[in-house]
């Protein structure tokens, strides 16, 4: 960024349901709040050098912050964001990595980042390199958390498969909350085609975290009891036909069965293919899957009444201290974890069913209780709306970080 001002006013932008701008300070504090909630809680025995594939945001973030601040682990981190340049800010997934891993200096660990494509065989080669030269040890803990819109084959550079957020069999009709201009709408989402629902099974399956594992293995940078983790999702009646019996729906239960392949796999050596069915959060990915919005104010404002709700990093470190580590592990007949039963249990369900029927594009106001903290969480992915955080942003700043 060349020329004389070097301060400026970060202004929000949200176009849709997605944000196009960054207040990194707001980021470095938030950063802060969700180390802190992982060490008020103490730490516990874990992984010593934990792989994150995802790690940048959501459930990959979290996963990363209680294996770094919870277990001591060095953490490794792969994924893109969009880094700054000229007069774009950066993407707010490269300034999580950024105060991440300077935060984990501080605390004396190690903490390495990849700012690359997840999918590529030239990435998977960049971790096995850095893991032989610069780490004391092998993989011990490997997390999948890869949300993407679209993954080359590696067998055909030519072919580029493309995810959606379609139901299968029927059109599905239902009202999203737009960020944009703060108001429901209603959308019709087509049916997928039979094409549409193979690209996104390629995507969002389990064949990329099959292939992380083969990799791994074959170089000899995977402990003999590594334990690896993929992220699913189940919910309850109100989002089955756009995410359970859609093409997400779809894609992971693809993943499941590359779960099962890679347990027959790893253990006979005492590792562990595991997938966790994690709770309804306020993320990027989340705010575009049509209807799902909608669900979550209801969920929200529920959940002030319930007392049930955690944030991501909460629901992480719950995850892995309690139930990938601890003995509290609560599985289904599947043997997924399952860390989602506090959304799905009874009590909190019964507040949503009645709720949800009362947001409607006539009765939708910007004071629903559910809705004001949706937006709230949703403008802190990028920085926005932090307590004690200006709009100030110095350019200069960004000639210190060299990640």
């Amino acid at each position: 960024m060349e020329g004389s001002v070097t301060n400026m006013q970060l202004s929000e932008k949200i176009t849709g349901n997605v944000s196009r701008s960054v207040n990194p300070h707001g980021l470095e504090r938030m950063m802060a709040q969700q180390i802190e909630t992982v060490r008020q809680r103490g730490a516990y025995a874990g992984a010593k050098r934990a792989l994150i594939l995802g790690g940048s945001a959501s459930y990959g973030l979290g996963s990363r912050l209680t294996a770094a601040f919870g277990q001591g682990a060095t953490t490794i981190s792969v994924g893109y964001a969009r880094p700054p340049h000229d007069d774009f800010l950066g993407a707010a997934g490269w300034w999580n990595q950024v105060y991440f891993k300077q935060a984990a200096e501080r605390a004396g660990l190690v903490a390495q980042n990849f700012n690359a494509n997840v999918f590529l065989n030239s990435t998977k080669q960049l971790v096995i390199d850095y893991v032989r030269q610069r780490l004391d040890g092998p993989i011990d803990l490997l997390v999948y958390s890869i949300a993407a819109p679209k993954r080359i084959n590696p067998e055909n550079p030519d072919e580029v498969w493309r995810s959606v957020i379609k139901p299968i069999g029927a059109p599905v009709t239902d009202f999203s909350v737009d960020l944009e201009r703060e108001e429901l709408v209603k959308q019709t989402i087509t049916p997928a085609t039979p094409e549409e629902i193979a690209a996104t099974t390629h995507v969002m399956g389990g064949e990329d975290w099959e292939l992380w594992v083969t990799a791994l293995r074959s170089a000899g940078v995977l402990a003999p009891n590594c334990k690896t983790i993929l992220f699913s999702y189940e919910g309850p009646t109100a989002t089955a036909a756009i995410y359970h019996d859609g093409t997400l729906g779809q894609a992971k239960r693809a993943a499941e069965a590359s779960a099962r392949r890679l347990q027959a796999k790893l253990g006979p050596t005492g590792g562990e293919a595991l997938i966790s069915v994690n709770r309804s959060a306020t993320t990027k990915a989340a705010a575009v899957i049509p209807g799902f919005s909608r669900y979550c104010l209801a969920l929200l404002q529920a959940e002030q009444v319930t007392g049930t709700h955690e944030t991501t990093v909460e629901h992480q470190d719950r995850l892995f201290r309690d139930m990938v580590y601890g003995r509290q592990r609560q599985v289904d007949e599947l043997g997924r974890l399952r860390p989602d039963a506090w959304e799905l249990a009874a009590m909190t369900q019964d507040q949503v069913a009645r709720i949800l029927p009362k947001i409607t594009p006539a009765t939708f106001t910007r004071n629903l209780p559910g809705y004001q903290q949706y937006r709230r969480e949703f403008r802190q992915l990028s920085g926005f709306d932090v307590p004690g955080v200006t709009a100030d942003f110095d350019l200069t700043e960004l000639n210190q970080w060299h990640d």
